[in-house]
């Protein structure tokens, strides 16, 4: 199969393009390197372009001609989406709009979206399944929202199949050690933790001790970002059998509180780093747990790296190469 991949030079398109290509697939990334690294595509080929350039983005559609696409790019950081949200409408939302109206151009009609469990804000009934209330409380979450809108509209008209994944919270890296998270400021605790224990950061921050939960802190459910691939995998499978439009939540379906990942980092790094107590940042629920279940009976999915201290093995034994290597942010 033919697989165009938006975004795939980044944290979670790279192992999914990667993925991809072991699995036999004809790999096309398309990526503004604006937060990936052309040294993540390990396979495939990649086009350096930009989703807002309408024109450039059809010709090179027309010139792959994919059986399917899967749609990363996107800007995913909650804390700037409050300061910024006209820079996340437009990345999120118009330049999807874009990759849409191109597809429907050429008749592609299988699509794969990366959407977030931030459309639920904060939902009600924890586990969250996928029938619950749609409000999201920043404008992150917002803008996946409103797409995951526009391809149950599109889905009705018969010009596109899809999958959306609702992710909950990704961590670790590939096992081999080939790929992983590589920003240059990431937010993302266990990174921000594992960066700490390296001394790249004085101390860690946990945001708020008050949320009505076991310790104060936020809990999360964390998948393993090879989990979440093979979820990918799963999906566009389905897509590509004519399986009903849908969206399915990707996660484990239990949580770790802030106060326990940071306890686990500290264990399996053997670092005892300064941790400094703060307020809440804005948009950030109390919990988050994933009901996985719609994932699982559809598509037959079932993870390997379901613990968390190996997945913080993984990214602690990717963060090391990274701090040897500097070069690669």
């Amino acid at each position: 199969m033919r697989v165009f991949v938006t975004g795939g030079a980044g944290y979670i398109g790279s192992h999914v393009s990667l993925a991809l290509s072991e699995a036999g697939h004809e790999v096309l990334v398309f990526d503004n390197l604006s937060t990936g690294h052309r040294w993540a595509v390990l396979r495939g080929k990649l086009v350096e372009g930009d989703l807002s350039d309408l024109p450039f983005l059809e010709r090179t559609l027309e010139l792959f001609k994919p059986d399917a696409v899967i749609h990363f790019a996107a800007s995913i950081q909650v804390e700037e989406s409050v300061r910024k949200p006209l820079f996340y409408y437009r990345n999120n939302v118009a330049n999807t709009l874009n990759l849409l109206q191109a597809m429907d151009h050429l008749g592609i009609k299988d699509f794969v979206y990366s959407s977030s469990a931030a459309v639920y804000g904060t939902p009600e009934l924890i586990p969250v399944k996928e029938e619950a209330p749609l409000n999201p409380i920043n404008p992150y979450g917002a803008s996946k929202a409103m797409i995951e809108r526009v391809l149950h509209d599109l889905s009705l008209t018969g010009s596109l199949r899809y999958v959306a994944l609702r992710y909950f919270n990704v961590a670790g890296a590939e096992v081999q050690g080939r790929l992983g998270q590589a920003y240059l400021a990431s937010t993302h605790l266990i990174t921000r933790a594992l960066k700490t224990a390296l001394g790249v950061y004085d101390k860690l921050y946990i945001y708020g001790t008050d949320y009505p939960t076991s310790d104060g802190t936020c809990i999360r459910d964390y998948i393993h970002v090879e989990d979440l691939a093979s979820a990918h995998l799963k999906a566009l499978e389905y897509v590509k059998e004519k399986g009903p439009s849908t969206v399915m939540n990707c996660g484990y379906g239990h949580g770790y509180s802030v106060r326990e990942v940071v306890n686990t980092v500290k264990k399996v790094t053997g670092i005892d780093f300064t941790v400094e107590e703060t307020g809440r940042r804005p948009g950030d629920p109390p919990a988050l747990i994933a009901d996985s279940s719609r994932l699982r009976a559809l598509t037959g999915w079932e993870p390997k790296y379901d613990d968390l201290a190996y997945i913080i093995e993984t990214a602690w034994r990717w963060e090391q190469i990274l701090y040897r290597k500097p070069e690669l942010l």
